[in-house]
């Protein structure tokens, strides 16, 4: 008698993270200058980290509200309509969930019926597509270019909306690409949506590490670009974002989800069952990055730019062509003159230079030919690594 599977079809088929299995390789080797991981290099603001610990000390040990404390979800909707402009009612329309990848989790799965399509911009983060496919929906691939800047145009969307497409999961500022939208791409992106009844999922979690809004450029200086900032759209958005990128708090496993109050509800069901709730420690801590944490994303913020700056004309010198990258921490630098695959040159790199970059398709088909480097590194550690890139790429 043939046994049944033990193992769902659709999870059985489920790639591994292209990330993960390229640093399997990068764990066994010595001495490597890593561009690669996507996690801040600074420590958790001290007085943030602190927070926690007083709320340990003060026997903040027991469950909180399944939507999170009503602390953390004032204080989020405070953030947001300071950096934002963004309103949100703290009560009903603000989840505080277990990072943002909880988030779009929850989202998909409490919009999505079997069948429905969603669309997703690639290259993009890598667990889009098999977050999609566990909600029983089906990932439709948008690409973008980097003769647009890796940005998300509306003809590339036209060309993939069909009847059965239920929403847009977009990244902006982008991993890998470091691509941002302005005002009126969000705008024309909305209206897009409206007119043909989607929902946006905004994964928003770099939002913070946007270099063109804070220098003034396109908006007022001391608001930030998100979906979430048109009232008149303000039912088709469901804002996801995080702390683990802008307040360097990628232990704490705190994120959030803020949208229309029948979807929070249903994604409050889901988290319910399958959570109970955010750490209540993480949620004392998120208080305080919230109120008092801007000056610290500020530093932090200058050091990525200084970072960028030193690193993308680097690497143009070598011959790899590379984007200005105006939001997050990452450079997708274009390795196709070398003649080597992406996979190939980051091999080479890591085993004959101790450098290790991330391959450009494990973010999508379309990320071939590139080669993610992380700037979330020392400029030390950077100087570093170019020199030893040269050795292989030469240039000044």
């Amino acid at each position: 008698m043939n046994a049944r599977p033990r193992v769902a079809p659709h999870v059985a088929a489920l790639p591994k993270s292209g990330i993960r299995k390229f640093f399997d390789i990068v764990a066994q080797s010595k001495d490597v200058v890593s561009l690669g991981v996507g996690e801040p290099d600074f420590d958790t603001p001290w007085h943030i980290a602190r927070a926690a610990v007083t709320c340990l000390e003060d026997g903040g040990t027991h469950y909180t509200s399944n939507l999170g404390t009503p602390e953390l979800r004032q204080a989020i909707a405070r953030y947001l309509a300071r950096r934002f402009k963004a309103s949100f009612d703290w009560s009903k329309e603000i989840l505080v969930t277990v990072g943002v990848s909880e988030a779009i989790d929850l989202a998909i799965r409490a919009i999505c019926s079997p069948g429905d399509e969603v669309l997703y911009h690639e290259p993009c983060f890598v667990s889009y597509a098999p977050t999609i496919r566990l909600a029983h929906a089906v990932p439709v691939c948008v690409e973008t270019s980097v003769t647009d800047e890796f940005r998300l145009t509306l003809e590339a969307l036209e060309r993939k909306v069909t009847p059965k497409t239920k929403a847009i999961l977009l990244n902006f500022p982008c991993n890998p690409t470091g691509a941002v939208l302005s005002r009126d791409d969000m705008r024309a992106i909305l209206a897009f949506a409206e007119r043909h009844d989607l929902l946006i999922l905004a994964d928003e979690v770099y939002s913070e590490l946007n270099y063109v809004e804070t220098d003034g450029e396109g908006g007022d200086r001391r608001t930030l670009p998100s979906f979430s900032a048109f009232p008149e759209y303000r039912d088709r958005v469901i804002l996801l974002n995080g702390f683990s990128k802008s307040w360097a708090m990628t232990g704490f496993r705190l994120g959030y989800a803020c949208g229309p109050t029948d979807v929070i509800d249903a994604m409050m069901k889901i988290h319910q069952y399958g959570i109970m709730s955010a750490p209540t420690l993480s949620q004392a801590a998120g208080v305080e990055a919230m109120d008092h944490g801007d000056s610290e994303v500020a530093r932090m913020r200058h050091e990525y730019r200084r970072r960028r700056d030193y690193l993308v004309p680097a690497l143009n010198a070598m011959g790899l062509k590379t984007v200005l990258p105006k939001g997050a921490f990452y450079i997708f630098a274009d390795i196709r003159a070398t003649g080597l695959s992406d996979e190939d040159f980051a091999i080479r790199l890591l085993k004959e230079l101790g450098v290790a970059v991330v391959p450009g398709s494990a973010f999508g088909p379309c990320g071939a030919g590139f080669v993610r480097m992380s700037y979330a590194t020392s400029l030390e550690k950077i100087h570093l690594a170019v020199a030893r890139m040269r050795k292989m790429l030469g240039g000044a």
